[in-house]
């Protein structure tokens, strides 16, 4: 019987292995580092290596306080194992993803030990969430706190499940690695659940002043495993970074958030979208809906403890992004889960994804007109291909749901590896490829000559070039005297279409909706374009 059992387990892993891998190896070798962010994070990274300084990271020659280190100190662990490389900064956040979707089945199984068939459908529709497929292999810190807030989850059951040492620890174990990832927002994540615990376990007597004081003990040691490091960093980074680390990742944030600059609302047009197909296919509300007939189940209810709170919370705050809601979708993967081992589905159920999967395909065949230059750059076969999977979505026969679930999160992957990899950032080009630019400043730096960057320069051409300094940053009023100091410098400016036209520039290319360029003394300053 064992034997029966961990062989459907095991294919399981095999088939979210491969399709995990599948995304990793055609993200990395269908893109670069996308500016401005990715480029930022691992330049970080990058000046770290260089300082040999894993205390306190660093960009542009000031300390980096805007994010904790956990993340930099990862790129660099990978680098003293196998050199400086592209490819391992973009595969960490790859494997916090693939451990946050082996998370969720384990949750799955605890939650809904006598519903196996849960921590098979969880997992898989976690990694078939659009957003989630393409947040895998994103640079960023997103990945990383959605696997500690799994973690934390985790050590909340298993202390309610009556191992009260080993759940705490785990709990205060993923404080300390979240505070250490992305600061304090993994309490958002982990304290709603842990402190409505009275509300969602109900099915067994707790004594809950003793939960508490185990709530309290674990965010006392996740707090002290972030001190260990922030202490010594902000002793030596100085009062400026000390100030940043200890108030502005916490008081100045929470005072700075609440602001309301967008709508209350914004998240709830985006959701289709983040959690395409699920919220298009029509057995997903048919079993969430069935949920509310098992309210009184504990595993429903804390998923529910642990979405709607950080979802309202972050509705509140006005600093709203779209990956900011990652740590919550296992949450949504666990409940849609848990609703479709009751709910029915036909193959008529597809027609709402397969019609986006054509409108979508179209949209890539032919491209609406825009001022995004290289969007008419599209290759028509993306479109094709999304054509024919939706096409295919429509025809498809079968009849387990398990079937069904797997056949749409393999169509959901193709469709972002068609229309995100292969159509939006491949045809993008040089617009979100640094490199060459990179390259370019490497080489003059390699000469000898002086670089400057005229605006903010966040850091995005310093790892991708390998540059052993950063360029000095100048405000404009400051370019005319640096170049009488420095005649044979060179200057990194941006400029829109009509003044490139103008512009007698040693290197240029496109950088996002604009162009970058590297000039002498000589091209300096910039013309103006005749007025039409």
């Amino acid at each position: 019987m064992k034997r029966r059992q961990s062989q459907p387990a095991a294919q399981l892993v095999l088939w979210l292995f491969a399709l995990w891998l599948v995304l990793v190896v055609i993200s990395l070798f269908s893109r670069s580092y996308i500016p401005i962010d990715e480029t930022r994070y691992v330049t970080v990274a990058w000046n770290m290596w260089l300082r040999g300084d894993y205390l306190v990271p660093w960009l542009n020659g000031v300390a980096y306080s805007h994010k904790p280190p956990l993340l930099f100190w990862l790129m660099n662990a990978g680098w003293a194992v196998f050199g400086v490389n592209d490819w391992w900064p973009r595969l960490v956040p790859s494997f916090f993803s693939l451990g946050s979707v082996f998370l969720t089945m384990r949750l799955a199984r605890l939650l809904w030990p006598q519903e196996a068939q849960v921590a098979v459908l969880a997992p898989v529709l976690l990694l078939g969430s659009a957003l989630w497929a393409v947040f895998t292999t994103a640079t960023m810190f997103d990945m990383l706190i959605a696997f500690f807030a799994l973690v934390g989850m985790l050590g909340i059951l298993v202390a309610w499940q009556g191992n009260a040492l080993k759940g705490w620890s785990f709990v205060g174990l993923a404080i300390g690695g979240g505070l250490l990832a992305k600061g304090p927002a993994i309490l958002l994540q982990i304290l709603p659940v842990a402190v409505l615990a009275p509300w969602w376990a109900r099915s067994v007597q707790s004594d809950w002043k003793r939960w508490y004081m185990g709530l309290f003990a674990a965010v006392l040691l996740g707090v002290l495993i972030a001190l260990a490091w922030a202490i010594p960093a902000g002793i030596r980074g100085g009062e400026v970074y000390h100030h940043a680390i200890f108030w502005g990742q916490t008081a100045d944030r929470m005072l700075n958030s609440f602001a309301h600059k967008r709508a209350l609302w914004w998240y709830l047009p985006l959701l289709p979208v983040m959690l395409f197909p699920w919220l298009l296919w029509p057995p997903v509300w048919r079993g969430l809906a069935q949920l509310r007939q098992g309210a009184g189940d504990d595993g429903v209810r804390f998923c529910l403890a642990w979405l709607v709170p950080v979802f309202l919370a972050f509705c509140l705050i006005s600093g709203k992004q779209m990956h900011y809601l990652l740590p919550i979708f296992p949450a949504f993967a666990l409940l849609s889960a848990c609703g479709l081992c009751q709910a029915s589905s036909s193959r008529f159920d597809q027609v709402p994804v397969a019609l986006v999967a054509l409108a979508v395909g179209a949209l890539l065949i032919f491209p609406p007109a825009t001022d995004v230059r290289w969007v008419a750059n599209i290759p028509a076969w993306t479109g094709i291909a999304t054509l024919c999977a939706g096409i295919a979505l429509l025809l498809l026969r079968v009849q387990s749901m398990v079937s069904r679930i797997s056949a749409m999160t393999l169509f959901s992957a193709l469709v972002v590896v068609m229309a995100v990899y292969m159509g939006l950032i491949s045809s993008a080009g040089l617009a979100y490829d640094v490199r060459p630019l990179g390259m370019r400043l490497k080489a003059l730096q390699d000469a000898g000559v002086p670089l400057a960057h005229v605006g903010e320069y966040p850091g995005q051409y310093q790892f991708v070039g390998r540059l052993l300094a950063e360029p000095e940053v100048l405000e404009k009023n400051q370019v005319a005297p640096w170049l009488e100091a420095h005649p044979d410098g060179r200057l990194i400016v941006y400029v829109d279409d009509a003044r490139l036209k103008l512009l007698k520039a040693d290197y240029q290319q496109p950088y996002l909706n604009e162009n970058v360029a590297i000039i002498g003394r000589a091209a300096w300053p910039l013309p103006k374009p005749h007025a039409p």
